[in-house]
């Protein structure tokens, strides 16, 4: 297809969750695909894996953090495999995910030996610089998102305490992509509070005041005849 059909993702991440070995299915058919020669199928099927990540939790981060599916995304890098005739776009494309899977799965000690490899062996040159948000845009977010409202409030708030420029840029990014999916509702405001209340004496950029402060605006008028708190 031309356009990537949302609708069509939406149902494949749906069964992905309802199905026992849903992750290790999906896992096997996206690796075939990302590996395929035609560039728009391929880059189709990294837009399906980022869904996925993003809404099928932690069954799935474990199926795709490991070295079997992997090494099927380091076979399109490696010029020793398919590197040598897979289209640029995807390659960028699976580098940019591999990269975005380090900052966001830390805790996922796999992904970040296999893109320390691609580093050392000279595959991957420098980190790419990731886009401004997520890249996957999600249709509207289910129960099963890999994010709660409290895990990401958690997220953010550790990223911003950090040091690390890289966990900055992170936050910036988790950020945007709050201003973007959070549809100004009960739920949003109360996302906001528990990151006030999770970062006391925080000092908020420009740009988190103005989330914080169109978040709890706006949703006033839409969300007044909710219980924030049930």
């Amino acid at each position: 297809n031309p356009e990537d059909r949302w609708d069509c993702i939406q149902a494949f991440y749906q069964l992905v969750n309802k199905e026992s070995d849903g992750p290790q299915v999906a896992t096997r058919l996206l690796a075939h695909k990302i590996q395929s020669p035609q560039e728009r199928e391929a880059l189709q099927a990294l837009t399906v894996l980022e869904a996925c990540m993003n809404n099928c939790g932690q069954r799935f981060h474990s199926e795709a953090a490991k070295f079997r599916f992997l090494n099927e995304l380091i076979k399109v890098l490696s010029p020793k495999y398919l590197g040598q005739w897979a289209p640029e776009k995807v390659k960028d494309r699976v580098t940019e995910v591999l990269y975005g899977w380090t900052l966001w799965l830390k805790e996922e000690p796999k992904i970040q030996e296999a893109y320390r490899m691609l580093k050392k062996q000279g595959v991957v040159k420098k980190d790419p610089k990731l886009p401004d948000t997520v890249l996957v845009p999600p249709p509207p977010r289910t129960t099963t998102s890999v994010f709660d409202q409290e895990d990401k409030a958690k997220l953010l708030a550790k990223l911003l305490k950090s040091n690390l420029p890289e966990d900055l840029q992170t936050a910036n990014r988790l950020i945007k992509h709050t201003i973007k999916e959070v549809r100004c509702t009960a739920l949003g405001i109360r996302l906001v509070l528990v990151i006030l209340m999770l970062v006391p004496g925080l000092i908020f950029d420009f740009f988190f005041c103005v989330c914080v402060c169109v978040c709890v605006c706006v949703c006033t008028q839409d969300s007044i005849n909710h219980d924030w708190f049930s």
